[in-house]
């Protein structure tokens, strides 16, 4: 593929290749987008020692007249200034001062500012107070850096843009499908009236089980409809700590299994309807899970909560249903699918259209339009 430009992609921590959560697989996919769409992309990633280094290469670039069509940035989700291992702002000029560099050589920017869990009563009950009187002048010190250099700041969703107030054009930039998700679905193409002569409706949920994630109502409902079986895939060590707040709502259609990656795919033929279902209130209420994009790829509707970005984005593009956050709306909901299975094949009919608008190349695709539209 011919080169269409160079472009600088600029995280301020380290992030492990081989992570599996949302915050670092993100990087590596939008950076894998970025060279699909024919962009030489120059990266900035790592503990300070080598940014600053990269800093060093990519400045005498362009002193030497390299050209850079922008600059895409995604947040920690720490504050910039304690992303080192000891978490001391050993290089407190270096990212900002960077910024503001490319900012003088017209280069445009645009950031993506993963979380804003700092600002919600959780984060005080997760975190110590001393460790609060750090972070959060920090935080906002983020904020007040953004203002003077950021052209566009992107977002999970745009529901998290009131909690921010900043004077800078927002726009949503949720996670995506990767395109290898294409051909599993072309295997699966010909199954796609999967079990539709089984008795169990079967319901998958990855994800986490903590405070933020309570799964006690979705646990509730399928202790009470006997058609209903769910598979919850967590963290080992996030179940066992919260193994005592649910094994009252445990019972035995309720499988909990500590997998990730390709050892999902056989859960993920065997469900019907995959499940996005806690309180939408507050912090909740603008998250954007990577895996209501996992769902999407594997052709498995999904239920979502009306009222979250979820919900809105499972609405808009007919991938499942939005319902209100309540024991009885699910379970009747459970009880017409599982009367009229027809309604399944519908969504899935449905979703390979979403996957399509919904990859990862559209989200870099999006990020290139908004960074060098009107630049001459």
């Amino acid at each position: 593929m011919k080169e269409k430009g160079r472009c600088i992609f600029h995280i301020p921590a380290f992030v492990r290749m081989d992570a599996i959560s949302g915050s670092s697989v993100r990087p590596y996919k939008m950076i894998e987008a970025f060279k699909n769409e024919g962009y030489l992309v120059d990266c900035i990633i790592g503990y300070g020692k080598e940014r600053n280094e990269r800093i060093k290469t990519i400045r005498e670039n362009i002193s030497q007249g390299i050209k850079y069509d922008f600059v895409y940035s995604e947040s920690s989700t720490m504050p910039t200034l304690l992303t080192e291992k000891n978490h001391i702002p050993t290089y407190p000029l270096l990212d900002f001062g960077f910024l503001k560099y490319c900012k003088r050589n017209k280069i445009k920017i645009g950031l993506f500012y993963r979380d804003i869990y700092w600002k919600f009563p959780i984060y005080k009950e997760a975190v110590s107070l001393y460790k609060r009187m750090v972070s959060i002048p920090m935080y906002h010190y983020d904020l007040h850096q953004y203002k003077k250099v950021i052209d566009v700041l992107y977002l999970p969703s745009l529901r998290m843009q009131p909690y921010l107030k900043l004077p800078v054009r927002c726009e949503a930039l949720p996670p995506g499908c990767s395109k290898s998700d294409f051909q599993f679905n072309r295997k699966v193409e010909k199954k796609i009236n999967l079990h539709a002569d089984r008795k169990a409706l079967k319901l998958f949920y990855v994800g986490g089980v903590g405070s933020i994630y309570d799964l006690t109502k979705l646990f509730s409902v399928v202790k009470k409809l006997d058609f209903i079986e769910l598979v919850v895939c967590c963290r080992k060590e996030e179940w066992e700590s919260r193994y005592d707040y649910y094994r009252h709502q445990m019972c035995r259609r309720i499988e909990i299994v500590h997998e990730s990656g390709e050892a999902l795919d056989k859960y993920y033929k065997d469900a019907d309807i995959s499940m996005i279902f806690f309180d939408a209130q507050g912090y909740r209420s603008f998250a954007m899970p990577i895996k209501l994009f996992e769902y999407i790829s594997n052709r498995t509707p999904v239920i979502a909560t009306k009222g979250s970005a979820a919900g809105d984005f499972v609405k808009e593009n007919d991938v499942g249903w939005s319902i209100e956050f309540d024991e009885d709306v699910l379970a009747d909901l459970l009880t017409e699918i599982n009367g009229n299975r027809s309604m399944l094949l519908q969504k899935k009919s449905i979703m390979k259209n979403a996957l399509e608008s919904n990859t990862w190349e559209e989200r870099a695709k999006q990020v290139i339009r908004g960074l060098t539209e009107n630049k001459g």
